[in-house]
């Protein structure tokens, strides 16, 4: 991702060195039967002024505007030919779900792109992960890191589990496959994050996280994460 790096010049080399995102774990089932998915996330800081929730800072609607440039015509089109997007759509079709149909992240985004002529800004934090995708071809999303509890595997749900940890979480049908930490589900894999774990505008750490799966190299993910590290919390 195109942002400005943390200022400091050798500091921002050595924050980049010392960035290391975890692998988080699998249920036994999920892993026996799709070996190759995984999840990847890294807490991060936020150092940008504004609500995360508000409008974005110039320079990233400029970084949308380039990207909204470079996905026009052929390129948009011809984006699930890639290596990284046909994983994901193989992926897809290998849980059940149609691609044509339920589109994989990047198809999505770019689909959006063509109907209204460009990537529309949705809000810094939202901006920000579109980016990213964008960059990598690899979805990230964010959670509140102050609402999480350990770290993040991937399982599937069991009966009577909620979506989320509040009150009026959405109940979850069992079996439906989710991104969890230790005190339950906090996002459907490839779909919502649990309202009670979204980041607020005012949120100051953020725990991101990308999913994996069979043919995309950890690297991309890590560049992902890296991109949306810099860009939050670039002051």
């Amino acid at each position: 991702m195109s942002a400005p790096e943390p200022r400091g010049g050798a500091a921002s080399s050595d924050l980049r060195e010392a960035f290391a995102p975890s692998r988080g774990w699998c249920s036994h089932d999920v892993e026996e039967e799709l070996p190759g998915l995984a999840v990847v996330s890294a807490e991060i800081p936020v150092g940008r002024s504004g609500s995360l929730t508000g409008t974005s800072p110039r320079d990233v609607k400029e970084r949308l505007r380039e990207l909204s440039n470079r996905y026009r015509g052929a390129a948009a089109v011809n984006v699930r030919r890639d290596a990284i997007p046909v994983a994901y759509r193989v992926f897809f079709r290998q849980i059940g779900l149609d691609p044509e149909v339920v589109r994989t992240p990047i198809e999505a985004a770019v689909l959006d792109r063509m109907l209204h002529g460009g990537f529309l800004s949705g809000g810094l934090l939202e901006d920000v992960l579109l980016i990213a995708l964008l960059d990598t071809a690899v979805p990230v999303w964010a959670l509140d890191a102050a609402s999480v509890e350990g770290p993040l595997g991937i399982r599937a749900s069991v009966e009577g589990e909620s979506l989320g940890r509040a009150a009026e979480a959405q109940p979850l049908p069992a079996g439906r496959l989710v991104v969890a930490d230790a005190g339950g589900a906090v996002a459907t894999l490839f779909g919502d994050v649990a309202a009670a774990h979204a980041p607020a505008g005012n949120a100051e750490r953020l725990l991101v996280f990308a999913l994996l799966v069979p043919g995309v190299p950890e690297l991309y993910a890590e560049e992902a994460l890296w991109g949306v590290r810099t860009a939050l919390a670039w002051r």
